[in-house]
């Protein structure tokens, strides 16, 4: 029994860490806040521009379906055909990646993840800070390091886009970026919570006559 609770106990330590602040962003004090908005189309759009181009080079969402990306995001299915789609021909294929994961893992060391869930494993706000923060690092292979996930083993994919845009429009790309995996992570979340509003409205209002409907019905019971 005592081995057991020391189990539990050991399981639990790093989640008790994690949620004290302790080494939740690496070398950052706290996350940097990332701009989420699921009901922004617009953002949405460009955040699936993004990680098409450059992160499913080798990341995939296994997740994700080409098709329902276009439905939910309302993206032409043609023009995701003809500019989104990489490794595929039929939209209601998964998004994969163009790289084999054995080839990657002999480049990288470990394939890189699947990014499906990511959001929802890291939080939005984690890797919002992840992808702002690499710095130039001559010891580490690829020429940087992290800030928030230290000596990681990832380039810094997104270093033209950042050079291009500028500290400011690179951290509004990266918001897209993020909002977009956000949705990808839960792309039911935004029906479930109008779906949620409506119910919430509609016991609202059936509460009225069922008090009444109460009130009368004990009025004469004492």
């Amino acid at each position: 029994m005592k081995k057991l609770i020391i189990a539990a106990v050991l399981s639990l330590a790093p989640l008790w860490a994690y949620a004290a602040g302790g080494g939740a962003c690496g070398e950052l004090k706290q996350c940097d806040t990332a701009p989420i908005n699921l009901h922004d189309k617009a953002s949405l759009q460009h955040g699936a521009q993004l990680f098409l181009s450059y992160c499913s080079g080798c990341h995939s969402a296994k997740y994700m379906r080409y098709e329902r990306m276009a439905q939910d995001l309302e993206i032409d299915p043609k023009l995701v055909e003809q500019y989104m789609m990489f490794t595929s021909d039929k939209i209601g294929d998964p998004i994969n990646s163009h790289v084999n994961p054995k080839d990657q893992a002999k480049w990288f060391g470990n394939a890189p993840p699947d990014l499906s869930l990511e959001t929802r494993f890291r939080s939005p706000d984690w890797v919002y800070s992840y992808l702002l923060h690499f710095y130039p690092d001559d010891k580490r292979p690829w020429g940087v390091n992290n800030r928030v996930f230290k000596d990681v083993g990832m380039p810094h994919v997104l270093q033209p886009l950042e050079r291009q845009l500028g500290p400011e429009g690179y951290a509004e790309a990266v918001g897209d970026l993020v909002n977009f995996m956000t949705y990808m992570s839960e792309p039911s979340r935004t029906t479930r919570e109008t779906m949620g509003f409506w119910v919430l409205l509609f016991l609202a209002v059936l509460f009225i006559p069922v008090y009444f409907l109460n009130k009368e019905f004990w009025k004469d019971i004492k």
